[in-house]
Formats: structure tokens, C-alpha cells, sequence
């Protein structure tokens, strides 16, 4: 009998655990130390309203990543979604991405237009920094708009030319003219159960000798596989880690940055709120928050009243890895202290925010594949 350890009980934690149980001869000691598995994508109830810690559809491009999942968890499209984006400068909602038909309509259309006229692939593809690339695909106009306030206060940064990783942005498909591949061709979809993702994490981790939740692990000694649970010191065969791989190392390289979020609920007196088929509003101002969403639109729940989300960036927790370069290559002296036999996985195990529900269960295919 081999034995692994999943370090938490995340969406990549709860995936692997199930990928591993369709092996023969594994014994799983999953660790998470919170009380509940699922950690962000987790449904909870307020006000009779389910949600999740920030909306959390199931969006892929890998047709069989979706049949995976509907298989042990039954999906409804929503694929009818719409994003507006609050413009205070014009006192008006355009959509989001950037539609190039709503232009003409816009006060400063004229000068917008002149900057398009004046867009090259040459320059587009030039960019070495966020901002250099969204002025040089739209114009500093429009960038100014929807873009350079909106992604300061997401990232709390005074500068958008720090970040040097933007490949996460709609890359080449910044105006909206037909579909795009990055947005309007992905599979969209959320769970039937209005429990949302708790059943997948209870079926994925049924076959788990070893649950142990409220727990942390205390010491780490990784290049032997070896940690501390409770006290007491544990070797493993394999080692399979979705928390920032930096805890594993006591920090030796430096600590990697994070922004977190705090959601604050709120409970709203009528059915619905947002127009029809709008899912998120964004707001590029000066705003504390960063968006609003009706968590409805995504569950499909049933109410006289409705819960509105509202997001705002923030110190607390570490949930999305800055996409700076620099913090990537420290990321990658961290993974190459792990041996053999030690995998890190999911969005905060391989440091990227690019990396959702569709790559987590992605990533643990893959580490299974690996162990056969």
C-alpha cells in the first residue's frame, strides 16, 4: 500500500483525491484546516440565499474536463451571461468587454476613434507591461475607462506598468466584434444542486481513509516527505500540495505576494435586481469595490428577495497570486526544491491566477496519470 498526503481540501485538494481513488493501492491522508471542504468555492447560505466566497461558475474550453464533471455533478449552462461596467465620468453602464458598437455612443467617441485609428498589431504585440499593452490595443481613452482604475484597486497597486504578466487579459480580443474564443466559445455553467459544488467535494473525497479536517500541518521537511500533524511526524510516498508553496519551505526564498477579498452580502427587497441575463456590474472608478453580483443569476435559487455580492480587494487571505514575473520566478525556486513524489497544484499550489476550477481538475488528472 502506498500512502500520499494532500496538503488542503480546496477544489485541487478534493480533485485529486478523487483522481487518486480510481487507483489501485493508495492510502490518502487529506489535511485541511478549516472545518469544511471546498474552501472559496464552498456554497454557504445567507438570508435563505445560497453563494459562494465570489462567484465560482465552472468555465472551460476542454469539452471532456465538462463531462468529467457533469458526471458526478450535474451542470446547467450560463452561457447567456452579460458583464456592464459603471463608467462614473459618463454617468452610463457599457458592457464589458468593450463593445466596439457602443462607442459612437460614448460622449468622447470622436478622440476614442482617432486613438483605434492609430492601433497596429506591431504595437500591440510590443507591450512589456499591462498598461503599455491595453493602450496600445484600445487607446489610453478607453483604457482609461474601464481598465487603469479598475485593475489598480484589484491589485492595490499604484501603477499598472508593475504588472509584467498579463496574459490572463483578454489578450488580442479586447473589442468586441463577434465571438472570441477567450469569451463567448468556453463551456459556462453552474451546478443544478443548490448546494452548488458541496456534493462533488463529498463524493470526490468518499474513498479518503484519512480526513482530517481543523488541522494544520506544523512542520514540513519535504525533500523527505515527511511532515507533522498534531504532533506527530508522518512520511509519505507522495505528497500532493495545493497551498502556496512557500509555507513548505518556511519562507527560505521570500514570501509570495497575494491579494485577498473581503464579500460582504447584502439582501435586497425584490425578486431581482440586475437587468436581464447581467450577472456582474463592474465598477472602474474610485470606488472601494472592484464589482457586484447577484449570485441568483448563477444558482438559479428561487426567492421573493435576492443577494447582491459586493467585492473589495484587500489584505485578507491569500486568494490570487500577483502577476508580477519576478514573483513567478521566485514561485519557481520553490518548486524546484520538491523531489520527486511532490506535486503542487491548484491556484495558489502553481502560483497562477489564471488557474480555475476546469485546470484544477486538469492538474489532477495529470498528477494521477503520473502515478499509474
Amino acid at each position: 500500500m502506498k500512502t500520499a498526503l494532500i496538503i488542503g481540501g480546496g477544489f485541487a485538494g478534493c480533485a485529486a483525491a478523487h483522481q487518486l481513488s480510481f487507483l489501485d493501492g493508495w492510502d490518502v491522508t487529506l489535511v485541511e484546516g478549516s472545518s469544511q471542504l471546498g474552501a472559496g468555492n464552498r456554497t454557504h447560505w445567507y438570508g435563505g440565499h445560497p453563494f459562494t466566497f465570489g462567484p465560482r461558475h465552472f468555465l472551460t474550453h476542454d469539452p471532456s474536463i465538462y463531462e468529467f464533471l457533469n458526471k458526478y455533478l450535474p451542470l446547467r449552462s450560463v452561457e447567456d451571461h452579460v458583464f456592464l461596467t459603471y463608467v462614473e465620468r459618463d454617468q452610463s453602464f457599457y458592457n464589458f468587454p468593450i463593445h466596439k458598437d457602443e462607442i459612437e455612443s460614448m460622449p468622447d467617441s470622436e478622440a476614442i476613434n482617432d486613438e483605434l485609428g492609430r492601433v497596429t498589431v506591431e504595437g500591440v504585440e510590443g507591450a512589456k507591461n499591462f498598461e503599455e499593452y491595453w493602450c496600445a490595443s484600445v487607446g489610453e481613452t478607453l483604457y482609461d475607462k474601464f481598465i487603469k482604475g479598475y485593475s489598480k484597486k484589484m491589485w492595490a497597486i499604484d501603477d499598472n506598468a508593475q504588472i509584467d504578466d498579463f496574459g490572463w487579459s483578454p489578450k488580442g480580443v479586447t473589442l468586441k466584434e463577434g465571438p472570441r474564443a477567450a469569451w463567448d466559445q468556453a463551456i459556462s455553467c453552474y451546478p443544478y444542486s443548490p448546494e452548488g459544488y458541496n456534493p462533488y467535494f463529498e463524493i470526490a473525497t468518499e474513498d479518503v481513509r484519512n480526513l482530517r479536517l481543523n488541522t494544520m500541518v506544523t512542520d514540513y521537511d519535504i525533500p523527505n516527505k515527511t511532515v507533522a500533524i498534531d504532533g506527530e511526524s508522518f512520511q509519505f510516498d507522495v505528497i500532493i500540495n495545493t497551498i502556496s508553496p512557500d509555507i513548505l519551505f518556511d519562507f527560505c526564498h521570500g514570501e509570495l505576494p497575494y491579494m485577498g477579498r473581503d464579500i460582504h452580502n447584502f439582501i435586497l427587497p425584490q425578486e431581482e435586481v440586475f437587468p436581464e441575463h447581467v450577472y456582474f456590474l463592474y465598477y472602474a472608478n474610485n470606488e472601494s469595490f472592484t464589482r457586484l453580483v447577484e449570485y441568483k443569476r448563477f444558482t438559479g435559487h428561487k426567492s421573493p428577495t435576492t443577494l447582491i455580492g459586493m467585492e473589495v480587494p484587500s489584505k485578507n487571505g491569500r486568494h490570487y497570486p500577483m502577476p508580477f514575473k519576478s514573483e513567478y520566478a521566485r514561485a519557481e525556486k520553490y518548486f524546484s526544491e520538491m523531489p520527486e513524489g511532490v506535486f503542487s497544484i491548484g491556484r495558489a499550489g502553481s502560483y497562477r491566477y489564471v488557474v480555475d476550477i476546469d485546470d484544477c481538475i486538469d492538474q489532477a488528472m495529470k498528477t494521477a496519470e503520473n502515478l499509474k
